[in-house]
This record gives structure tokens, C-alpha cells and sequence, in this order.
């Protein structure tokens, strides 16, 4: 590990280093300096989840410098708290990652004095709307085409009821006889929740710099609650901001947890979603047009939808891609969100 990190930062500035977070996909460490403060955030990318590392690793960069630009810009004299920097490989300085032969690393400064929420009360939901939306509108400067896609197909909604289709086809674990009914359910729906790639198609929607991961703990705070952060930036790529508005209300606003058997229990929190909205058109206010604005509905319904067919699509091909704890989870789990 120290032979590791030595990649980015001198050997005789560091101290100890011990596991750090709860995320599912990198492995992640806190790393002091010899007085015992942390100052680094060292990290093994998953590259089975993310396999276009080069891709991942240059966007990071990107946004990273439009983050520092703007806020040097504006003159905050606590920049330095508020965008993620990552360091360069002092042996190859064009990279911001070293490969050791099998596993992929990076490192990136630590923030001091900030802290995650993972209790969703409709005012962290209203701060969560607006850093989201202030994120992508201060990343709104990039160039179309200047971002890759850091997992291909990610939020395409056609490619997803297109592994359905193969699925049902394929029929890999003899379960297509069982779920007629949700798949006409899906079925039923599917040209409505394929408006966003009509809209572009016709060449009314844009495509954004976004996050793709939007959840209150991808968000740092302050000792006092307010925003400090937005963190994880893996998923940061050219997509629809339906994505982004979405993909947090898909989970904040579900009266109860996405892998819920029990279908009394499925509502809707329109406590959160009007105080995330709020936050959103407030921290994304001058650059989203009228016609983004008017489907964020839209994008509400469409979230659960495409969550409900991924986990429909695994179940059918016999729980491959999500855990699981018992053989009827991804059922479930796709019932819940349709």
C-alpha cells in the first residue's frame, strides 16, 4: 500500500492509513501524514464496473479543473473544500492513476471538517436538489464532446428494455411463465418512457454534464449542514438531466426501502420531491430550457421504471448482475419500483 501511494505522494510525508467509507464498487482508504492528520484519499477503482478507466479518470480531471475554475473565479476562499482533486502519478505526470499490473489506483485530496447525511429529511433533500443542480450547471461550460461515457448506455432507456427482450427470449432460468402480468405491465409503458431519446432525436433535448449517481450521501456537508461537495464522480458524463432529477427521487422519495416485498408500503413523498425540486430549479436556475423543466414529472416516473426493468431483466436471467439473499429478491425488488 505505501508502495502504492509513493506514486502520488512522497513516502516520507506518510503516515498511517486505515479502511475508509461503506461504498459497494472501490475500495477506499484514509491516509494521514506522519502527525496523524488525514490528507488523502486513496482508492482501488473497480475495473469491472468501470473498464474505460482512461475514459473515467480524464473526466474526473475535467470536471475537477471547471470545479477549481469557477470557484477561484468567484473568489471562495474555501475552493480548496469544494471540488475533489486528484493527484498525478509523479512517474507518468499525463495520468491521474497508476496501474500496478492488475488493479488500478488514484488518489485524491482529503476534506477536512466535512462530513456525509444519510437520514433524508425534506431539508437535506432541498440541499441535495440544490447541489446537484448548482454541479451541473457550473459543469454546463463543457464542450459537448469533450466527456466520454464512462459506462456505455448507462441511462438508455431503449438498451434496457432491450436486455429484456433478450431475456425474455432467452428465458435462461425458466422464469418468463411466472411474470406475465409485470411484463405487460412494462410493456404497457414503454413508448411513454421512451420520450427523452424521442425529444433528442428530434433535436430538442440536450444532453448535459451530469452525475448519474444522485443520492444525499454523494454529497459532503460542513460541521453547520451546508454543502460543501459533491462527491463520487465515476458516473459524471453526457446524458439528460432527467438522470440526475430522477434517479434521487427513485429511492428519497419511495415511503420505503426498493427491495420492499410488501406493495401496501410503496408511495410517494411529495414532501421530498417538492423540496429536492425546489432545490434543483434553484441551484440548476439559467441553463436548463423550458422543455428539461416541464418533464421533470417525467423523469420521476421514469427512473423507477428503468430500475424496475434492470432488475426484472436480472431475475429472468437468473440473478447474475445484483445480489441477492433469497431466489425471489429481484422479483421483488422489480415489483417494488414498477
Amino acid at each position: 500500500m505505501e508502495h502504492i501511494i509513493s506514486k502520488f505522494v512522497s513516502t516520507s510525508e506518510i503516515g498511517e492509513m486505515k479502511p475508509f467509507g461503506n461504498g459497494h464498487i472501490n475500495d477506499t482508504y484514509v491516509v494521514s501524514d506522519r502527525e496523524g492528520t488525514p490528507r488523502w484519499i486513496l482508492q482501488r477503482v473497480n475495473h469491472l464496473v468501470f473498464p474505460r478507466i482512461e475514459v473515467l479518470q480524464r473526466n474526473v480531471a475535467i470536471v475537477s479543473d471547471t470545479m477549481r475554475e469557477r470557484l477561484e473565479a468567484e473568489g471562495d476562499p474555501e475552493a480548496e473544500r469544494k471540488y475533489l482533486y486528484f493527484f498525478p502519478n509523479l512517474e507518468e505526470p499525463e495520468k491521474n492513476y497508476y496501474h500496478d499490473g492488475e488493479n488500478y489506483w488514484r488518489v485524491c485530496r482529503f476534506i477536512p471538517e466535512s462530513m456525509s447525511m444519510s437520514e433524508l429529511t425534506p431539508t437535506a433533500a432541498h440541499h441535495a436538489g440544490a447541489a446537484f443542480g448548482q454541479f451541473e450547471e457550473i459543469l454546463s461550460v463543457i464542450p459537448e464532446g469533450r466527456l466520454g461515457e464512462t459506462i456505455e448506455n448507462f441511462h438508455s432507456m431503449p438498451f434496457r428494455l432491450q436486455q429484456l427482450r433478450d431475456a425474455v427470449a432467452q428465458d435462461a432460468a425458466g422464469r418468463v411463465a411466472e411474470v406475465q402480468d409485470i411484463l405487460a405491465e412494462i410493456d404497457r409503458r414503454a413508448d411513454s418512457m421512451l420520450l427523452q431519446e424521442k425529444l433528442y432525436a428530434e433535436g430538442k433535448l440536450p444532453k448535459r454534464t451530469i452525475h448519474c449517481d444522485t443520492k444525499v450521501d454523494n454529497i459532503l456537508f460542513d460541521r453547520d449542514g451546508k454543502v460543501l461537495c459533491v462527491i463520487d464522480l465515476d458516473t459524471v458524463m453526457p446524458s439528460f438531466i432527467f438522470s440526475d432529477f430522477g434517479d434521487f427521487l427513485r429511492t428519497a422519495a419511495n415511503t420505503t426501502r426498493e427491495d420492499d416485498p410488501n406493495l401496501d408500503n410503496v408511495s410517494f413523498r411529495f414532501d421530498i420531491f417538492e423540496a429536492f425540486a425546489g432545490g434543483y430549479l434553484k441551484g440548476a436556475h439559467g441553463f436548463l430550457t423550458e422543455l428539461e423543466i416541464e418533464n421533470l414529472p417525467y423523469a420521476t416516473a421514469l427512473f423507477p421504471y428503468m430500475q424496475g426493468v434492470r432488475f426484472l431483466t436480472d431475475y429472468l436471467n437468473g440473478d447474475t448482475y445484483y445480489k441477492i439473499t433469497h431466489p425471489s429478491h429481484n422479483l421483488e425488488r422489480a415489483a417494488n419500483q414498477i
